[in-house]
């Protein structure tokens, strides 16, 4: 079912006033240069294009006086026009640099600030939500900073100075222009709010649609595997169909409010022009006079009616500069300390779970580690097993500080990791994931991301450790193939060898394998477990599996349940006591062969 987004599982409020576009000020103010030079231009054709009128009424009345006067007249219009062109042509580039440079520099600051938020915020909002804030939503605002702000600042210098200038030209029409002006304002006010809630409301249903759509094409091979194409297609139909009905009730309201805007500035101004032409036969004004009146009642009644059309854009605006704010304001879970305690170097990779108990935010019910006091000593292998659902990759989450415990303490080295950078204290960690992840890029890329100045001698080292020399001098290019999106190139066996390559290149003091050879054949499998005995000595190492082949030589082994540690021993030791661990053994190594 289509759903209304919400940004971290909060109601939306209610959309604020267009005063909410004070907040790129911040990213505004770094590039007074640029603004300042945008507001002299802006003013310099302002000028420019009020002066025209009166050219115009001197030409007019003075069409008999002489051809010399007249073509001095027509000159002087000719120097206006390439004034007006090259001010014209100055703000434009002006405004339109000043608008890419913010909007990148938002672009910048969002996702500095998403791409270092815990897991925990991604558990209440959709990757493709985010992605549709930081592209359509910013997209919106280079409409707005780089068109139609100074566009409209341009139109109120031109609507001040027009009223201004028609009063001084006649100061009874003028008034009654202004007659009209609080009917004008009537359908801007009224409208202008139901248009900015409106605006919000559209803006949530595409990031909406863009989440949906992320979503599936993510998961497009198992989509397809369930034949899930037609409910999948259908899903998003009613999400992009909900984005339509609210893009076109904002259209509607919009159009409404322009129509009634115009007809009411034009109406009036007719009705004032009929009274003028009446004054010229009655020899109270002189045709340029009025001509002069005309054009800056026709520039005044453009402005006004530009005015309304902006004010919808800055509604739509003020909506996605709201959101990109709640993106830039949301609070982490998992905060960085004041002033943090640097991990002393070399690290010996000590690491110790101090009466730790914690839920997970989105299930606070089920808790998933109860209590646990857990010391891995510096250079121990520890095999953490047990059913699913027992807390085994918990204990990664929480030593990589992906969350905090709710009661207890992790410590590395003897430090607390809350008093830690995350990034100082996770450089000497390296993981495999259960399901790795592999960037669109190159294999060789791909291993180097565990570190980045690695030489190409070092990555191809780190390959033939993990098993993983062979496939790969074997594709199209080698090590430089291109693997895909998410490594659709590969099997699930070759992604999970380079993730460990990966981390064998990254030479940490702790190593994390969490079913780091589930998907790996029999074969590859134990030259992988050969790879991770000798990587694993003179380093800490964690290993989660659910085969325990894999964890038979392991210094220790804990084997969990419900949250609990229930039994710790060697393998043969934990075999001997029976329990839940000779159990899982009897199944996996007696009965469970066609599990394997």
């Amino acid at each position: 079912m289509a759903r209304q987004p919400q940004l971290a599982g909060e109601e939306r409020t209610a959309s604020k006033r267009v005063g909410a576009l004070a907040g790129l000020l911040p990213f505004v103010r770094p590039y007074r240069p640029l603004v300042l030079g945008a507001g002299v231009a802006l003013v310099l054709t302002a000028s420019i294009s009020l002066l025209l009128p009166v050219a115009v009424r001197r030409v007019i009345d003075g069409f008999n006086a002489g051809a010399e006067l007249l073509d001095s007249y027509f000159a002087g219009a000719m120097v206006i026009a390439g004034l007006l062109a090259l001010g014209t042509g100055l703000r434009y580039y002006l405004v339109t640099r000043l608008g890419e440079r913010v909007v990148a520099d938002i672009r910048k600051a969002v996702f500095d600030r998403v791409v270092g938020m815990s897991p925990a915020f991604y558990e209440r909002v959709m990757t493709g939500e985010v992605v549709s804030r930081i592209t359509t939503d910013t997209t919106l605002i280079l409409s707005v900073v780089g068109s139609s702000v100074s566009i409209a600042l341009r139109n109120a210098l031109i609507l001040l100075g027009g009223i201004a200038l028609m009063m001084f030209t006649s100061a009874k029409l003028t008034g009654l222009v202004l007659l009209i002006v609080p009917l004008v304002l009537v359908p801007i006010i009224t409208q202008g709010r139901r248009l900015r809630r409106l605006s919000r409301e559209n803006q949530d249903w595409i990031a909406a649609s863009s989440g949906a759509a992320s979503e599936v094409l993510g998961a497009v091979q198992t989509v397809q595997a369930f034949t899930h194409e037609t409910e999948s297609r259908g899903d998003f139909a009613r999400v992009t169909e909900a984005a339509f009905v609210s893009a076109k009730d904002r259209i509607r309201t919009r159009a409404a409010m322009t129509v009634a805007v115009i007809f009411l500035v034009f109406a009036g101004v007719v009705g004032v022009l009929w009274i003028g032409a009446r004054d010229v036969r009655a020899g109270g004004m002189s045709p340029g006079e009025l001509v002069q009146f005309v054009i800056y009642a026709i520039m005044a009644a453009g402005a006004v009616a530009a005015l309304s059309e902006i004010w919808g854009e800055l509604q739509r605006a003020a909506g996605a500069t709201e959101r990109l704010a709640e993106l830039l304001a949301v609070t982490d879970t998992v905060p960085e300390p004041a002033r943090p305690v640097p991990l002393p170097r070399p690290a010996r990779g000590e690491i110790a779970f101090e009466g730790v108990t914690f839920n997970y935010p989105t299930r606070p019910e089920q808790s998933a580690l109860d209590a646990m006091d857990l010391h891995v000593r510096p250079g121990e292998t520890v095999a953490l097993v047990g059913p699913s659902g027992a807390g085994k990759t918990t204990v990664i989450q929480l030593l990589l500080r992906f969350y905090d415990p709710d009661s207890g303490r992790v410590t590395l080295d003897g430090i607390a990791l809350t008093e830690m950078a995350r990034a100082d204290f996770r450089k000497v960690l390296a993981l495999v994931p259960q399901d790795p992840v592999i960037f669109a890029t190159t294999a060789r890329e791909n291993i180097r991301f565990g570190r980045p100045d690695a030489t190409d001698a070092e990555v191809e080292a780190a390959a033939r450790t993990a098993a993983a020399h062979d496939f790969l001098s074997a594709l199209p290019n080698g090590y430089d193939t291109e693997v895909g999106e998410r490594g659709v190139m590969l099997s699930g066996g070759q992604k999970q060898r380079i993730a460990i390559a990966r981390a064998i290149l990254r030479d940490a003091a702790v190593l994390l394998l969490d079913e780091a050879t589930s998907a790996l054949d029999a074969e590859s499998e134990r030259a992988v477990q050969k790879a991770v005995e000798a990587v694993s000595k003179g380093r800490t190492t964690l290993i989660v599996a659910h085969r325990l082949a894999t964890v038979k030589k392991a210094d220790r082994i804990i084997v969990l349940d419900g949250g609990r540690i229930v039994a710790t021993g060697t393998h043969d030791t934990l075999v001997e006591q029976g329990g839940l661990y000779a159990r899982l053994a009897r199944l996996q190594f007696t009965e469970g062969l066609a599990a394997e």
